[in-house]
C-alpha cells in the first residue's frame, strides 16, 4: 500500500538515498546529509506549527507500507523569497523602431526579477525510478493540492513550480554555458549544488543586473529557454493539466520554466469535495474494472495522510474505506475526508 504522510526524523536514511539519485538540476533536494537533516527539522517544525506560517516549509513522503520504505518526496514552501532573495529571469520584448529607416525590431530580452517573491512553491518532487508506475507519481505530486485546498490560509493565492531545465546526459546546460558561466566562472554542477545547499549570496554578487538580449546567446542556448529536462516532461504535463501555465519566468541557471496558477484555479483544488468515511470490512478491490482512481486525504494538518481509492468506493455522501487503509489514513467511520479524481473525469 502506498501512503503520503509528513516526513519525520526516521526518514533521514531513505531521504539521503533518494537525494543521491536526483542528478543535476534538482536544487531543492541536494546530496548533502547535513542540509537534508535541516530540511527534515524545518518540516517537522512546520507541521507542528512552531514557525511563522509564511516561513513554513512542508515536506511529504511517499511510503511503501509493505516494505516500510520511503520511495518518494515532495514539498510546499509557504512563501518564497522572504528569507533569501528569490531570482528569476522574466522573458520580455524590447522594441527598437525607426519610421524613417523603416525598421521595427522586436527582441526577446531577459530581465532579472524578484517577481515571484511571496508566492507559494510546490517543490522537491522526486520519485524512485523503480516506483514510477501504478499512478505513484500522480499520487505524490497531486497530494499537495488537497493540502492546499484544506489549509488555504497558510499559503499565497498564487503557487508556482520551477521546472528542471534542459541539460544533456553529462549534465551540461547550454543556457548556463552561454550565460551563467561567463559571470560565475564555474561548472553548472557546482553552481547548481551551491544553490541547493543555500549558498545563494553569490547570485546577487555576480549575476548581471542589466537586461540580456537573447539573440546575443548561442543558438543552442536560445533553443532551450523555457524547455524542461526530459525526465521532467511528465511533471510539467501533469501540472499543466491541473491548470498551471508558463508566464515567462525562467530559472537563471538552466533556463527551465517556472509555471504558475492561482490556487483556486487548480483542478484538484477546485473539484475536490468532502465525504464521510465509511470503514468496510472485507472491502473488494475493484481497481481492475477500469474504475477511475481518487485521491482521499484525512484532512489532518500535522498528521496529514493521502492515499488512492477506486472510484467504485465513492458514493454520493460517503466513501468506502478498507480497514487496512483506514488504519494507514488514521481515520474512523464518520470522519470527514476530502477527495478528488486523480485525473479529470470527462462528463
Amino acid at each position: 500500500m502506498m501512503i503520503i504522510r509528513p516526513i519525520n526524523a526516521n526518514d533521514f536514511t531513505d531521504l539521503c538515498h533518494l537525494a543521491k539519485n536526483t542528478g543535476f538540476g534538482v536544487t531543492s533536494l541536494p546530496d548533502n546529509p547535513d542540509l537534508l537533516q535541516t530540511k527534515i527539522e524545518k518540516a517537522e517544525k512546520a507541521f507542528a506549527e512552531k514557525v511563522d506560517p509564511s516561513h513554513a516549509k512542508y515536506m511529504f513522503v511517499l511510503e511503501d507500507t509493505n516494505s516500510k520504505k520511503i520511495v518518494g518526496v515532495c514539498g510546499i514552501e509557504a512563501q518564497v523569497g522572504l528569507e533569501e532573495v528569490w531570482y528569476n529571469y522574466r522573458i520580455s520584448t524590447t522594441v527598437n523602431a525607426s519610421i524613417e529607416l523603416g525598421v521595427h525590431n522586436q527582441t526577446p530580452t531577459l530581465y532579472l526579477t524578484n517577481d515571484l517573491t511571496g508566492c507559494s512553491e510546490v517543490c522537491s518532487l522526486f520519485l524512485d525510478a523503480c516506483y514510477r508506475k501504478n499512478s505513484n507519481g500522480l499520487l505524490l505530486s497531486k497530494s499537495r493540492f488537497l493540502f492546499l485546498a484544506d489549509f488555504p490560509e497558510m499559503f499565497s493565492e498564487k503557487v508556482f513550480a520551477e521546472m528542471r531545465g534542459y541539460s544533456d546526459e553529462q549534465g551540461h546546460s547550454p543556457f548556463w554555458e552561454a550565460l551563467g558561466k561567463k559571470f560565475f566562472t564555474m561548472e553548472f554542477s557546482r553552481a547548481d549544488y551551491l544553490t541547493g545547499v543555500g549558498g545563494k549570496a553569490f547570485i546577487a554578487e555576480l549575476m548581471p543586473k542589466y537586461p540580456i538580449y537573447l539573440p546575443f546567446l548561442s543558438k543552442e542556448a536560445q533553443k532551450v529557454v523555457g524547455l524542461v529536462h526530459e525526465n521532467t516532461e511528465p511533471a510539467r504535463a501533469m501540472l499543466e493539466a491541473e491548470g498551471f501555465n508558463f508566464n515567462g519566468f525562467i530559472d537563471i541557471f538552466d533556463g527551465g520554466p517556472a509555471i504558475e496558477a492561482f490556487v483556486n484555479n487548480i483542478r484538484a483544488v477546485r473539484e475536490s469535495f468532502k465525504l464521510h468515511a465509511q470503514v468496510v470490512k472485507n472491502l473488494k478491490d475493484t481497481n481492475g474494472n477500469n474504475q477511475p482512481l481518487y485521491l482521499v486525504s484525512n484532512r489532518a494538518f500535522s498528521n496529514y495522510r493521502v492515499a488512492l481509492v477506486s472510484g467504485s468506493s465513492i458514493c454520493q455522501d460517503t466513501v468506502d474505506i478498507s480497514v487496512e487503509l483506514a488504519e494507514q489514513l488514521q481515520i474512523r467511520s464518520g470522519d470527514i475526508v476530502r477527495a478528488v479524481s486523480l485525473r479529470e473525469v470527462k462528463r
